[in-house]
């Protein structure tokens, strides 16, 4: 099958929706497939010649990838929006597109819908972001029109996945049709509870405290500030870990933090792993990819109960979900499974235990039998 993924966002950028489309590529060129991706240029190509760079930053990628011009983001240069090309309608034409997968589509996104329609190709949407959440906090206005804009892209794919059942109430629930369940895989074998490392952990809590840590991206939606009571309870040293527009404030809010900037790889893992505690607190996730890896490195988890966590952590089993933007309550929730060692534990071989089936060779097979029902619908409706 010749598919297109059109991302909003590829490596060497870091996030969710870079990560997903990344291990479709890999998953689909795995099991004999010819995928493409068109993706925004990092920010180093908008320096160069040629902005497109079609084999410039391929050394991580498992097939083609097409880069087509892009600007920073005002405010949050770490996130590239795609300008206006002829490269995205030229590689779905030039590859035989069967198939276009749309990651998080939005804008890049939306042009390689309207593209697919022009040119009789199906189209898979991918729900990811929520861009309304977004909207609500960056702006304080705009929800409405975030959705308005979304729901018009995903009502034109044949099918749209969403990562959560929250995810997937939250489409239908604005009018958005032929919504399925599609979750993310984790890399149980890259994250694993074998990686802790204790010469790691003396030298992040060198007075034998409960390591409690974020990671992911230091964000104003991802709320960070929240850990504030956590690093003031005695006997917990918070570690985070990420980047973005947040970090020279969250240096502030935060006094006695460890902030590790970003990490990548068998790195990452390895902090997980050396967790005692792992807390995430944005309210806006759809899936939240970060809760999974913790627990498969077998690290108990504190998350708020909206969004994605509610499908990942199973309340007092694998970890401890909380009202949403409640300070007291993630510190009560650190405090309680920092002072009892045994529950923590036993909180973290529950998670690893509840993700050793997701794997990403698993829910890309299932992504496989989603294209194989749209392609057969297609021709269905074609005959």
């Amino acid at each position: 099958m010749r598919v297109v993924i059109v991302t909003e966002s590829f490596p060497p950028d870091v996030n969710g929706v870079a990560h997903c489309a990344l291990q479709t590529a890999r998953h689909l060129v795995g099991r004999g497939h010819e995928p493409l991706v068109v993706a925004p240029a990092p920010a180093v190509a908008t320096t160069m010649s040629r902005p497109d760079l079609s084999d410039a930053f391929r050394a991580d990628a498992p097939c083609p990838v097409v880069r087509v011009p892009s600007l920073p983001l005002p405010g949050y240069p770490q996130v590239r929006v795609a300008l206006p090309s002829r490269r995205l309608t030229a590689a779905l034409t030039a590859h035989r597109a069967e198939l276009v997968h749309l990651a998080g589509p939005f804008v890049l996104g939306a042009r390689g819908m309207a593209a697919a329609a022009r040119l009789g190709i199906p189209a898979v949407a991918v729900y990811q972001t929520d861009l309304a959440g977004y909207a609500r906090t960056y702006l304080g206005t705009g929800e409405n029109t975030a959705w308005r804009r979304m729901r018009a892209v995903h009502s034109a794919a044949d099918r749209t996945l969403a990562p959560s059942t929250a995810a997937v109430r939250d489409l239908t629930e604005h009018g958005v049709p032929r919504v399925r369940l599609w979750p993310r895989g984790v890399d149980t074998a890259r994250f694993r509870p074998g990686l802790r490392d204790e010469a790691l952990r003396r030298r992040l809590a060198p007075g034998g405290e409960r390591i409690v840590g974020y990671v992911g991206r230091l964000a104003p939606e991802k709320h960070v500030e929240l850990l504030a009571g956590a690093c003031a309870t005695p006997g917990v040293r918070v570690v985070v870990v990420g980047d973005g527009p947040s970090e020279a404030s969250l240096r502030t809010a935060l006094p006695g933090a460890v902030l590790l900037g970003r990490r990548t790889g068998d790195d990452l893992a390895r902090l997980f792993a050396s967790l005692d505690v792992f807390v995430h607190t944005g309210p806006y996730e759809t899936f939240c990819q970060t809760v999974q890896e913790a627990m498969a490195c077998g690290v108990p988890v504190i998350a708020p109960a909206a969004g994605g966590p509610l499908d990942l952590v199973d309340h007092g089993r694998t970890g401890l979900l909380v009202p949403p933007l409640d300070t007291g309550a993630v510190t009560a929730a650190v405090g309680a499974l920092a002072a009892d060692p045994a529950l923590a534990a036993a909180y973290g071989a529950a998670g690893r235990a509840a993700v050793e089936g997701r794997t990403w060779q698993a829910v890309g097979d299932q992504l496989l039998d989603h294209y194989d029902e749209v392609l057969h619908d297609r021709t269905a409706v074609a005959a």
